[in-house]
C-alpha cells in the first residue's frame, strides 16, 4: 500500500474475516512506524481478551502492548497531543461513535489505523465497519484460506449454534470459509443463494 505523506492526517482500514491476518498486518505497520521513531498509541476493545487483556495479539502470536477500552470516546482523552499514529484493533465491537472519533483524530493530523471484521457470522456488515470504510482514505481487504477447500476465504463460519452477533472465540468456534462453503444460519440461506445467483450472472 502506497501512502502519500503530508501534513494532514488520514484513516486506514484493515478488514476481512477471521484468520486473514488483520492483527498481523496492523502490528507490521505499527512496528514500521516505531522503527521510524513515530509516536504510537495502541487501543483495542476490552471484550477481546483471548490472548491478552491489553496487548493486541495475532493468531500467529505476534503482539504489541496496548490499552483495552470499552467506550471508544475514551480515546479522545487518552491520546497524547504528541502522538502521531493511533491504532485501534477489533473495531467491529465498538459503538458507531468510532466513526466520529477516528475522523477527529485524523483531522488533528494523526494517522489512524483501524482493524476489524467487516462481516459477522451471518455474512452481514459488522457494526460500524461499513461507515468506517467509507470515511477512510485507505482500505485493505485481507482474505483468509478456506478450511474446506483451500480457496481464498471472505467469510467467517461459526461452528456453534449460538445466535448472538458477538461471541468471542478463535479456532474452536470459527473457521474461514470461501463463498462456496460458507453456511450461514438457516434463516439467511436465501440471501446466500441470491448472492450466488447474482455472481453467476
Amino acid at each position: 500500500m502506497q501512502i502519500i505523506h503530508g501534513k494532514s492526517g488520514w484513516i486506514e482500514i484493515i478488514c476481512g474475516p477471521m484468520f486473514s491476518g488483520k492483527s498481523e498486518e496492523l502490528i507490521k505497520r505499527l512496528r514500521r512506524a516505531q522503527i521510524a521513531k513515530r509516536r504510537v498509541q495502541i487501543f483495542k476493545h476490552g471484550m477481546d481478551a483471548r490472548y491478552d487483556a491489553t496487548s493486541i495479539v495475532s493468531h500467529s502470536q505476534m503482539s504489541l502492548p496496548g490499552v483495552a477500552i470499552s467506550d471508544i470516546n475514551e480515546i479522545l482523552k487518552l491520546v497524547d497531543d504528541r502522538t502521531e499514529l493511533v491504532a485501534i484493533d477489533e473495531a467491529q465491537f465498538f459503538h458507531e461513535d468510532i466513526v466520529s472519533v477516528t475522523n477527529k483524530l485524523a483531522n488533528q493530523g494523526k494517522r489512524v489505523i483501524v482493524a476489524g471484521l467487516d462481516l459477522d457470522y451471518k455474512g452481514n456488515p459488522f457494526g460500524p465497519m461499513p461507515k468506517l470504510m467509507c470515511a477512510a482514505e485507505y482500505v485493505s481487504k485481507q482474505l483468509a484460506i478456506c478450511m474446506s477447500c483451500g480457496d481464498p476465504a471472505n467469510f467467517t463460519q461459526r461452528l456453534t449454534s449460538a445466535t448472538e452477533q458477538v461471541v468471542v472465540g478463535a479456532a474452536e468456534i470459527y473457521e474461514a470459509r470461501c463463498r462456496q462453503h460458507f453456511e450461514p444460519p438457516a434463516e439467511d440461506i436465501p440471501a446466500k443463494k441470491m448472492n450466488q445467483e447474482k455472481a453467476g450472472g
